[in-house]
């Protein structure tokens, strides 16, 4: 039963955030000098349990929903994760069951997920510069970990691998050629991110911002590129092709070029809140009724109402003073 919401977009795709917490602190998503060791992260009681997420992405598929996605925080500190996704990948009418990682974890971690029936990962690899991508982690890790993490995916069958790239101007725009050039050889799919008002706790700023016509030109002017189509119409990359055949890569404009008319992601929580935009202030809490005994019914209901009245489409009305408000951070629902 598909489900429209007011500009008549369907649910398709809902991202699950299995945790806050994070062995990373990233510039742009988790600052080390907010969260520091005195953060208060979700209390272990009110995450939800495994057998609660599948629940509602049970109750989620009977609505029109067909790819899942495990993010954070970081999916990979959550204990036997691979449950989890055991039991995902069991639910009838689900197309793809995908995670976003850092991948600092994933090396051990990679050939569990795929036998519990994971079918591919999105690693976040800011840099390829060791220095760079160090200072954009917070000082928490070597990339080595990490490049191992990829290899391990890329042996266990993990496929396609994607790698997420946040580009911050003065920070890490100097490497987006060798970034490319990086997954071009590789066979991995890059994505290029813009630096996104998610939250407000990033420092985020317009002049910060490097645009997907910037990123592009520049790309061009060495590995000469070539536009493709879009998969399917809920797609949020622009996507390219290399000239000579060997690969392709996607840039995510959010700030500069809005996609929200085709948007059909529905977010939610660890704690079980769920979040109709990557920019809302605030959620709709479920996990009362999932522990007070609530029909399946019933809670179908809800969601379904939350998505009829969804009428998100903040990045077209995005502005300095706006990117000011009060959002929900990206750490709690994934990006």
């Amino acid at each position: 039963m598909q489900q429209l919401d007011t500009y008549g977009r369907h649910m398709q795709d809902l991202r699950i955030s299995v945790t806050d917490r994070c062995n990373f602190r990233c510039t742009y998503c988790m600052p080390s000098e907010i969260f520091d060791n005195n953060f208060q992260f979700i209390p272990h009681e009110r995450i939800l349990r495994f057998e609660e997420i599948t629940r509602l992405a049970r109750i989620s598929v009977g609505l029109g929903v067909r790819k899942l996605r495990i993010t954070g925080g970081e999916p990979l500190v959550r204990k036997d994760i691979d449950q989890l996704i055991t039991q995902l990948a069991q639910l009838s009418d689900v197309n793809d069951v995908a995670m976003t990682t850092n991948g600092f974890l994933l090396a051990k971690m990679a050939q569990k997920l795929k036998d519990s029936g994971l079918r591919r990962v999105t690693v976040s690899l800011d840099s390829t510069d060791n220095e760079v991508f160090r200072r954009m982690n917070g000082n928490r890790a070597d990339i080595a970990p990490v490049l191992e993490g990829i290899r391990a995916a890329e042996r266990a069958g993990l496929l396609p691998i994607k790698i997420n790239a946040v580009i911050q101007k003065g920070m890490n725009d100097h490497g987006v050629i060798d970034l490319a050039r990086f997954c071009k050889d590789h066979g991995y799919i890059l994505r290029l991110i813009e630096f996104m008002d998610v939250g407000t706790r990033n420092c985020w700023k317009l002049d910060r911002v490097v645009t997907a016509q910037e990123m592009t030109e520049k790309i061009n002017a060495v590995l000469p590129l070539e536009p493709i189509e879009r998969i399917n119409s809920g797609e949020v990359a622009q996507r390219y092709r290399y000239r000579d055949g060997s690969g392709e890569l996607g840039i995510i404009a959010s700030v500069t070029m809005p996609f929200c008319g085709n948007c059909t992601r529905l977010r939610l929580s660890a704690e079980g809140k769920l979040y109709t935009c990557l920019f809302a202030q605030d959620g709709i809490s479920l996990r009362d009724q999932l522990r007070s005994g609530m029909s399946d019914e019933g809670i179908s209901g809800i969601l379904s109402d939350i998505w009829k009245l969804r009428s998100d489409h903040y990045s077209e009305l995005r502005t300095e003073t706006s990117a000011t408000n009060q959002r929900v951070e990206m750490h709690y629902i994934g990006g």
